[in-house]
């Protein structure tokens, strides 16, 4: 790995998404919670408080961060899958790591909060109809972002952050 940032690489979305590529994606979400469970089975809360690359969050705060997140993109499919393409609400999530939950609370908080958020999206994405992966929310920063994109990007967003964990564990031994 070159750049820690990107652990698994950069997100590149596909010209076309198949709906096998979509139960894919849809079963990286399904395992997300298990994959950040493992990924800090047994760290200390010295080790939680380790920044996964210098000038980067701490393990604690990648965890919060994945759960602040996750819970906005999961709002998102549902405005988009009940409104026609309503313009979301940014936040800023370098500001929210900063908060003292994120960066004190426990980890099995986010994790606990993980596991029933996958719960509930995974059931939504999987009652999703074809023609509903083509309807979008609008970031005003962005612009419009297609429910296929959100998923694809949410995978990867997953492992990314899962990744930044293992190869810290990785580098350092743990």
């Amino acid at each position: 790995m070159s750049d820690p940032r990107y652990p698994v690489g950069k997100f590149s979305m596909p010209d076309r998404v198949s709906p096998d590529l979509r139960r894919e994606w849809i079963a990286v979400i399904a395992g997300a919670p298990g994959l950040f469970r493992d990924a800090v089975a047994g760290l200390s809360d010295s080790q939680l408080d380790t920044p996964y690359r210098e000038g980067g969050w701490t393990v604690r705060q990648v965890v919060h961060h994945v759960a602040d997140s996750h819970m906005n993109c999961y709002t998102r499919f549902r405005l988009a899958l009940t409104e026609a393409e309503p313009t979301i609400r940014p936040y800023d999530e370098a500001l929210w790591a900063e908060l003292p939950d994120a960066k004190g609370a426990p980890v099995g908080m986010s994790l606990t909060l993980l596991d029933a958020l996958h719960d509930r999206w995974v059931l939504l994405l999987n009652a999703m109809a074809p023609e509903d992966w083509g309807r979008q929310f609008v970031h005003p920063e962005s612009g419009p972002t297609t429910l296929d994109r959100a998923l694809g990007l949410y995978a990867w967003h997953s492992r990314h952050h899962a990744g930044h964990i293992t190869a810290l564990r990785e580098r350092l031994g743990w």
